[in-house]
């Protein structure tokens, strides 16, 4: 009888859990601090294992039912916290910090921002908002949408191979097609200069009544390279660089404020008239239409913002690494010769994989919302105010400031000139960083930014101070969407190699463990270039050696992604041989 006492006893204690008798085997809710799996493998196992089934990470498997009372399930190797709501606490703290780090990303989208906010930008958007009203607005979202996607793979050939698309193009392709897309590169940047050029003067001469003359103002805009010489300094410190951003951010704010209060002051416009326009229209089928939509796109995606999307993300890779100690000594100024040799900073896989998400997303937060909302403005300005107005004298930018300073009051037409003289100002700058990548990551070639500065304004002032001198301002307004049209053209030679790289997994591959430092050296693509230049098999080690036992990771992109980009390329080119046909027809 005893000895059944005992057995019963020790069969109870057996199936208890939490008891003398419990199985090894079965993991328990409550785990105590010390408790781990026997390996660090078994560990992210069972980990792993039981996130699957609790999607806040915590330890909860099941168990057979017992009576006994038991504490609310917690994470592995946590305390058990005593409130009900410790879950929602740990909820709340990932948000919190999600968003704090999100924070830290804030503005290099913005600067690519002010790309698609330029002066050209007014041009375009006013022409059809007076010839549609409202129902291009749909090409201005069709616009953003593929200057989302186009920056986006910006971001992630910057992030992945640590270079920028100029430095990536003299890196990986033959030396003559990097000169040819130098070439088309500059260009680029002096059509839209030459916008910016135009547009300030247009905003000064408004803003002054007319006293200064246009002759004047295109002179007087070079005076933006003292911002340059005094606020930018893309080698100094994060703190110095994320000081210069805000103020760009300041900028692009001031001209969201201005355009918001242009709106409140629309009369004779309902909601629903205006979102009709982002759906698809019959317009864009028209001829006049569709040279206008190709205008749109043009002034939209422009093509030094590619350059320069690839190449303001690396700043936020590089903290990172600093931060979590993966970054290596930097190499000493005697291990290369001097102006002949770059060093380039490749970052590592964690930088990648905890940065690529927030700059993509910090940068589609800064494009949905300020520079479509800045262009629909626009858009829907001018279609409330010159659409089948009589009064209108003519369908450009003085056009509009004047029917707007007449009947709204003078007030309406200073803000859209100060937001006009803003936007030229700020895209300005945006586009002396841009030629500053371009001219070093594709001829190696160092030149302060001021001074870069002052050379591509002085070549982009020389014909704008002719046009306003012989014409006036109707040959501006011509200047100003000829210099969209040469970016139409542009557009698709710059975007092609872009897509090429992000698409080729022999670009696209990581290398596993610290961040690195490579030489880049002048002479990399004296041959035939491409994946067996000297400066990849550095920089992309494992890529081309079969005998390195380091891992990588390939980064290239999905099968759809790549459809998309084709689909993406060929409507862009497909719209600016429709532009370039039409143009030569004459039809506008």
């Amino acid at each position: 009888m005893a000895d059944s006492c005992t057995l019963s006893h020790a069969a109870t204690n057996m199936a208890l859990p939490g008891s003398d008798g419990n199985h090894d085997d079965a993991p328990r809710a409550n785990t105590s601090i010390d408790a781990h799996p026997t390996s660090p493998s078994s560990s992210r196992i069972w980990q792993r294992g039981l996130s699957k089934l609790n999607p806040f990470g915590k330890v909860s498997p099941s168990r057979p039912r017992s009576t006994i009372p038991r504490s609310a399930p917690t994470r592995p190797g946590s305390i058990p916290s005593e409130k009900d709501n410790g879950s929602q606490d740990w909820t709340l703290s990932r948000i919190r910090n999600g968003i704090v780090t999100f924070g830290k990303f804030i503005g290099p989208g913005f600067m690519v921002a002010v790309a698609y906010i330029d002066p050209g930008n007014y041009a375009t958007d006013i022409a059809a908002g007076a010839s549609y009203r409202f129902r291009l607005l749909f090409m201005i979202l069709l616009s953003n949408l593929f200057a989302v996607f186009l920056q986006s793979l910006c971001i992630k050939l910057g992030s992945v191979t640590g270079l920028n698309l100029a430095e990536a193009c003299r890196a990986f392709l033959p030396r003559w097609l990097n000169y040819a897309l130098y070439a088309m590169a500059e260009v680029a940047i002096i059509a839209t200069d030459i916008a910016e050029v135009i547009g300030t003067a247009i905003a000064l001469n408004l803003l002054s009544n007319g006293r200064l003359p246009l002759v004047a103002g295109c002179a007087i805009s070079i005076l933006d390279t003292l911002i340059i010489l005094l606020f930018y300094n893309p080698s100094g410190s994060m703190r110095g660089l994320r000081a210069f951003e805000f103020f760009v951010m300041g900028i692009v704010g001031a001209v969201v404020i201005c355009f918001c209060v242009q709106l409140s002051l629309v009369e004779n416009t309902s909601v629903g008239e205006v979102f009709r326009g982002y759906l698809p229209s019959s317009a864009i089928t028209e001829q006049k239409g569709l040279y206008q939509a190709c205008g749109i796109l043009g002034a939209t995606v422009m093509p030094h913002s590619l350059y320069l999307g690839s190449g303001i993300c690396q700043s936020r890779l590089k903290e990172y690494d600093i931060k979590k100690g993966l970054l290596p000594p930097s190499r000493s100024p005697s291990s290369a010769s001097v102006g002949s040799e770059k060093s380039v900073y490749i970052p590592s896989l964690a930088a990648i994989r905890h940065s690529l998400k927030y700059s993509i997303g910090e940068l589609t937060v800064s494009l949905c919302t300020f520079a479509l909302f800045i262009n629909s403005a626009i858009l829907i300005i001018a279609g409330a105010s010159l659409y089948g107005n009589e009064q209108a004298q003519g369908e450009d930018i003085f056009a509009i400031h004047d029917l707007l300073a007449q009947s709204l009051g003078r007030g309406a037409g200073i803000l859209f000139a100060l937001a006009l003289l803003l936007s030229g100002i700020s895209a300005g700058i945006v586009c002396t960083i841009t030629g500053q990548m371009v001219s070093e990551g594709a001829l190696n070639l160092k030149m302060r930014p001021w001074l870069r500065r002052f050379m591509t304004r002085s070549i982009s002032i020389t014909p704008s101070i002719i046009i306003a001198g012989a014409v006036g301002r109707q040959g501006l307004d011509a200047a100003l969407n000829a210099s969209q049209v040469a970016l139409s053209v542009v557009l698709p030679f710059i975007s092609a190699p872009l897509i090429y790289f992000t698409c080729m997994g022999r670009y696209m591959n990581v290398r596993t463990g610290r961040a690195r430092a490579v030489m880049m050296g002048e002479d990399e693509n004296e041959g035939e270039g491409g994946p067996e230049s000297d400066h990849v098999d550095s920089s992309r080690v494992a890529a081309g050696n079969p005998d390195s036992d380091v891992e990588n990771v390939k980064m290239a992109n999905s099968m759809p992604v790549v459809i998309i980009a084709v689909v993406v390329w060929l409507i862009i080119a497909a719209m600016n041989v429709a532009n370039l046909v039409l143009l030569g027809l004459g039809r506008n």
